[in-house]
């Protein structure tokens, strides 16, 4: 079965950093395309960013410059480094694995049941 757990958010002012860990088991963590999301309050789930088995990378424009998705195979561990924060990145933030456009998916054909997430809260 496989688990995702998030950790590694908090409360966090304006202009801080964090750094989200999604630690996987139970897939063979280094052929899957992995990405983040958030859902803030009242909002949809959305993507944050992904990266796929060989490395590459994609961000949303919101986040681009500031955030860096990054992963450890042989932790199985997708790591995401948010930089310069602001109150529209509080969120529950998730992880997961997903088809890559490649295979004919896209960021949002996920693979697994969603995680309990990470809370990130900034305060202005």
């Amino acid at each position: 079965q496989v688990q995702l757990v998030e950790t590694g958010g908090g409360l966090v002012q304006a202009g801080g950093s964090l750094r989200l860990s999604c630690a996987a088991s139970g897939m063979i963590f280094r052929f899957n395309a992995m990405a983040w999301y958030r859902q803030g309050p009242g909002k949809q789930r959305e993507l944050v960013a992904g990266i796929t088995s060989g490395g590459s990378t994609n961000y949303v424009d919101s986040v681009k410059g500031r955030f860096t998705i990054s992963r450890d195979n042989a932790k199985n561990t997708v790591y995401l480094q948010m930089k310069s924060l602001n109150p529209e990145d509080t969120a529950v933030y998730y992880c997961n694995a997903f088809y890559p456009p490649d295979n004919g998916g896209n960021y949002y054909s996920t693979l697994y049941s969603w995680g309990q997430g990470t809370q990130v809260t900034v305060s202005s």
